[in-house]
């Protein structure tokens, strides 16, 4: 069997309610997911040879999101989670996630992102997403994670609170995950904010060999146990504050593990005869 076919096969498969022309609600096309999937599965798998750690954790089912780090200047950390799901899991999920507002500006990626169902980062649409048991997909970092610099690759930057207030809201479980390699595809070693305003994005980053055509370094995905809290959403800011710091902790010690096994498996090939 082609590797296409097995790769339609799981966009069959998936549990979103088309029609007959291969719509959903959402304006999610059957079509576009099966052509995204065809490309991003080869970078997955070939390119960048993902290794993707936990995918048990995410529900088979039912609503819930996928919170994590921000790794790499461009949006390759969302790229390769949207396609663990759809390659990893069994069944399939599509996972959708919340994108800046910059990439609907352009004609092309506007029409792909809502074909994929990846909408713009409101609250309203990620609360209708949620509410209708879709799984959802979330950078709290926002642009400022993926505006790392090489050496502060594996940092986290301030997360934003209003992930965890839709948590409580939608009675959602948090699926925190760890991206690791982004930050080595794309060296990010300058921000260039001011010809990223020329051009209608917030900045475009540059690196030891100038433009960010990510490097073929294997990258992996931790995923960690869901968390649960339990509120309504109107709790005072340092209640949800805390909620948010044990996220953050949670997601900072799955990059830390991660890190480690990446450095002893890199150690034991070394010490192989």
């Amino acid at each position: 069997m082609a590797l296409s076919d097995g790769l339609d096969a799981r966009v069959d498969r998936l549990a979103l309610p088309f029609n007959e022309y291969g719509v959903d609600p959402y304006g999610i096309s059957r079509k576009h997911v099966r052509d995204a999937l065809r490309v991003f599965a080869l970078i997955y798998r070939y390119y960048f040879r993902v290794k993707c750690h936990g995918i048990q954790h995410i529900p088979a089912k039912g609503r819930g999101m996928l919170v994590g780090n921000h790794s790499g200047g461009v949006a390759v950390d969302g790229a390769m989670v949207l396609t663990s799901t759809m390659l990893e899991m069994d069944p399939p999920r599509l996972a959708q996630g919340m994108v800046e507002r910059f990439l609907h500006k352009f004609p092309v990626s506007s029409l792909w992102a809502s074909r994929t169902g990846q909408f713009t980062g409101l609250p309203e649409h990620a609360r209708r997403l949620l509410e209708d048991d879709r799984l959802l997909m979330i950078f709290p970092e926002g642009a400022r994670g993926t505006a790392k610099l090489f050496p502060d690759r594996y940092s986290l930057v301030d997360f934003g609170t209003g992930f965890i207030r839709l948590a409580l809201q939608t009675r959602s479980p948090i699926i925190p995950f760890a991206f690791l390699g982004g930050g080595s595809a794309i060296p990010t070693v300058f921000n260039a904010y001011a010809l990223g305003k020329l051009l209608g994005v917030p900045y475009v980053p540059l690196t030891p060999y100038l433009l960010p055509v990510p490097l073929p370094v294997q990258l992996e995905i931790h995923y960690g146990e869901p968390l649960v809290f339990h509120g309504t959403g109107d709790e005072e800011d340092h209640v949800i504050e805390g909620y948010v710091a044990k996220v953050k902790e949670r997601i900072a010690g799955l990059i830390e593990r991660g890190r480690a096994e990446r450095q002893h498996r890199g150690l034991s090939r070394k010490l192989l005869p």
